[in-house]
């Protein structure tokens, strides 16, 4: 499964009280990034809830003017569950300003939980190998 990439730019609105980005902002980027790749996935949207956002922690701040790069993948699927990993980086840089995982349900219109028919395929690199090392290990 190819991974999904979204940008956003960080805007005045977007900064906190130090004058950087907001970490509620990062968060809330980073969940709809994440939450777009299972849309792309399932190609139902209306279907996906999200249930837990796994170890999102920042390493350095957002700057008014950056490029915020969010890229993502699905990391792991269940019977009605699936984990969506997502890293994020600025501008033209590959430093990795933080990463961390988002698991969904997938529902009918009555909020039970029903199978999502992803698969995985089989992991064809060490990148995708360690991701999935590390979703299956979430809590």
């Amino acid at each position: 499964m190819e991974s999904i990439k979204v940008s956003r730019l960080v805007k005045s609105e977007d900064l906190n009280h130090h004058g950087t980005l907001f970490a509620g902002r990062m968060a809330e980027w980073f969940v709809e990034a994440c939450f777009i790749c299972g849309a792309k996935a399932t190609k139902m949207p209306e279907n996906i809830v999200c249930v837990n956002v796994h170890g999102l922690t920042f390493t350095e701040p957002g700057n008014r003017g950056d490029i915020i790069n969010l890229e993502t993948r699905i990391a792991k699927t269940g019977r009605t569950s699936f984990t969506v990993y997502g890293k994020i980086t600025k501008n033209d840089s590959n430093k990795i300003l933080s990463d961390g995982f988002v698991t969904f349900v997938f529902v009918d219109e009555n909020g039970k939980a029903i199978p999502h028919n992803i698969v995985l395929e089989e992991s064809v690199n060490e990148v995708d190998r360690e991701i999935r090392e590390r979703a299956k290990n979430l809590k």
